[in-house]
């Protein structure tokens, strides 16, 4: 089959293709060939008096509360390569919502600084962005000031439809832009999945579900976590856990420990920093982007620490014929060298690729519940 511009990479870069390009952004909403840059009217056109049309006169588009607006709606075959975007609002009452197909039920459904491995960045709040934190990976990079990338490869057939719903009760401003090829999708390609969940507070003796209820053939590809950490001392001695095809009672897979499956060891602790302390880190593959470190004085295990972690199965696919289930435990110590199950607060999302129809997602959290204090 002749290349068909999918599966970029600097290997497959020199060869051309029949793909065509397009994008969707404030200054052409439609993604349509030869229609960017016309409009006559927007949240630029004030500053762009002096100028006219093609200067910029539509950069950005504003969000009433409580407004779920289209930010995408496209005819297939093809796949989206880049998301781009930044948003005034609060980011965990920020939804994004994807659709394939003319699914009734979304296959993406996330507050987007979660999506984009920022669950603790809480968007702008009392006049000015809080707690920013890089990640640099290949599927997510988050740059400064407040900048949200991802370059997941999202294959579709028929259609998709991307929307961003603002359940703030203030107003937001967001800026974005959504590239993306009209070309032919092999047979095989399975379609982009990502899910948030939050448990705050972890019941006792409770594992924490990344991901339940996945029914049909598919892979595993990512899990980001935003764990805020409610006692003293080392929390991250759970494993990980992956359910497939039939397991009941046991997995078929079962990760070492927190640190380990998020690619650390040892606590993530710089031992040779004075004083030690959590050492944040990015990589392709892995990272804690995130330390946030809690009331304490400098004790790097005091109460109330809050850390960003992202491991993306990139290299190495979590692969599943019929059905899957994830959990992590949380695990820290406590007197006589012994477990402690923890409370801790703790959200998630999980992203995987799968057959469709993708099964309907538990009901997203209220917006009290899903609030960062």
């Amino acid at each position: 089959m002749k290349f068909n511009g999918l599966g970029m990479n600097l290997g497959n870069l020199s060869l051309l293709s029949d793909a065509k390009t397009r994008s969707i952004s404030p200054e052409n909403f439609t993604g349509e060939k030869g229609k960017a840059g016309m409009a006559t009217e927007g949240t630029g056109a004030q500053c762009a008096r002096d100028l006219g049309s093609g200067w910029k006169i539509s950069p950005s588009i504003k969000i009433a509360a409580g407004e779920e607006r289209l930010l995408a709606d496209i005819t297939g075959p093809g796949a989206i390569q880049q998301i781009w975007m930044t948003s005034s609002s609060i980011w965990r009452f920020t939804i994004l919502r994807i659709y394939w197909d003319d699914q009734p039920n979304p296959s993406v459904e996330c507050p987007i600084g979660d999506f984009f491995a920022s669950g603790w960045s809480n968007g702008w709040s009392q006049g000015g962005a809080t707690r920013f934190a890089q990640v640099t990976s290949l599927p997510v990079c988050v740059n400064p000031g407040s900048a949200f990338n991802c370059y997941w490869e999202m294959p579709f057939r028929k259609r998709c439809r991307i929307t961003l719903t603002n359940i703030n009760d203030k107003e937001s401003t967001l800026y974005y832009q959504i590239n993306y090829t009209l070309t032919a999708v092999p047979e095989d390609a399975a379609y982009f999945h990502a899910q948030f969940r939050r448990t705050n507070p972890l019941p006792y003796m409770q594992d924490y579900t990344i991901l339940d209820g996945v029914k049909g053939n598919g892979h595993f590809v990512g899990t980001y976590m935003a764990w805020g950490v409610n006692n003293n001392g080392w929390w991250g001695e759970g494993e990980i856990k992956f359910f497939m095809d039939g397991d009941k009672e046991y997995p078929t897979i079962c990760g070492t420990g927190t640190e380990d499956y998020f690619c650390g060891s040892y606590n993530f602790e710089n031992k040779a920093a004075k004083p030690p302390h959590y050492q944040e880190f990015n990589t392709p593959y892995a990272g804690v982007p995130q330390v946030i470190r809690g009331n304490g004085a400098g004790d790097m295990y005091d109460v109330q620490q809050r850390f960003g972690m992202y491991r993306w199965h990139i290299m190495d696919p979590i692969r599943f014929d019929k059905e899957l289930k994830v959990t992590i435990q949380a695990l820290g110590w406590r007197s006589g060298g012994r477990y402690l199950p923890l409370q801790d607060d703790i959200a998630s999302v999980a992203y995987w690729y799968q057959a469709l129809p993708t099964a309907p997602f538990p009901k997203l959290p209220d917006k009290d519940y899903l609030e960062i204090v």
